[in-house]
């Protein structure tokens, strides 16, 4: 999205995590770099409060904007991969390229360095940045008379991470019983199952054992989380395909986290998990390479001997 000359300047809506201390000098970064450019800076208002009463910074912003009611051509999430994920949730429907803005430690979303950004905006006030379409995934529910309801949490149920399935309240495992695209997979016996993208595949899943599927690879992942049998293994699946998932428990209740968002449910509510409508527009630095990301961030060939 390359600014004309003539037309008004490019507006950034800024997201941030209100909980990380000492970060102002990261901010301040971000707000030069901004400025030198002419933009236009429209801040979340609970992270405005955060870094002016919390940080006591003077923050010289053009708005403040609460919940979904901002209109930007970018926003610039400034933080970890939560907070990358909170603000794509803010974004998705809009369909705002993001810019991840690491102040957290790990980044694989949240990729650009703060001494990266005035980079990043070169590259987007000179036209040559390019972005990322991330699939996102969202649930829905059915009950046992066959209703559905499309937005059955108190949040959004979209992730672009991952949708778990997760026992509550007892020790014991919970059986979940998966169907794909209606034809029956397997009963799994586990202390849960999550559904990834490829975006979340380095999340949750990865660390239950899960692979790294590539973005755009067009695919979806089941994995269970600590299953009974070794023989269960994750399976890759077509992103088109529908996901059925039907949950016993001794509790007779278990969890949904959409993206670490969590709600109860009872027995007898099915989850049913399809690709969403929307995708998750990423900003991506002509220098940032996926595979190159990898090697860093799970230190892949680095010799740990002392």
């Amino acid at each position: 999205m390359e600014q004309d000359n003539n037309s008004r300047p490019l507006r950034f809506a800024l997201f941030g995590n209100e909980y990380q201390a000492k970060k102002s000098a990261s901010v301040q970064l971000v707000l030069e770099g901004l400025r030198r450019h002419g933009a236009e800076i429209y801040v979340d208002k609970p992270y405005y409060d955060y870094l002016t009463t919390g940080l006591g910074m003077d923050v010289r912003a053009d708005g403040l904007f609460e919940g979904y009611n901002f209109d930007a051509d970018y926003a610039v999430s400034l933080g970890g991969d939560g907070t990358f994920l909170k603000t794509a949730n803010r974004v998705l429907v809009k369909h705002t390229p993001v810019i991840g803005v690491n102040t957290g430690r790990l980044g694989f979303l949240a990729e650009v360095l703060p001494t990266e950004f005035d980079q990043a905006l070169s590259e987007i006030y000179g036209g040559e940045c390019s972005f990322e379409e991330h699939t996102v995934i969202q649930m829905e529910t059915q009950t046992d008379k066959g209703d559905s309801d499309a937005l059955p949490m108190e949040g959004s149920p979209y992730a672009l991470n991952d949708i778990a399935i997760l026992k509550r309240d007892s020790a014991s495992m919970i059986t979940i019983r998966a169907f794909v695209n209606g034809d029956f997979l397997m009963t799994y016996q586990a202390d849960g199952l999550i559904v990834s993208t490829p975006t979340g595949s380095t999340a949750y899943n990865l660390s239950n054992g899960g692979p790294i599927i590539i973005p755009q690879s067009g695919s979806v992942c089941i994995t269970p989380v600590a299953p009974h049998s070794l023989n269960v293994r994750p399976i890759v699946i077509n992103d088109t395909s529908v996901v059925q998932l039907e949950v016993e428990s001794r509790s007779h209740n278990f969890l949904v986290a959409v993206d670490g968002r969590s709600e109860r449910f009872r027995e007898g509510t099915r989850i049913v998990i399809r690709k969403a409508p929307y995708t998750v527009r990423v900003v991506k630095l002509q220098s940032k390479r996926y595979f190159s990301i990898l090697r860093e961030k799970l230190m892949w060939g680095a010799d740990q001997r002392s």
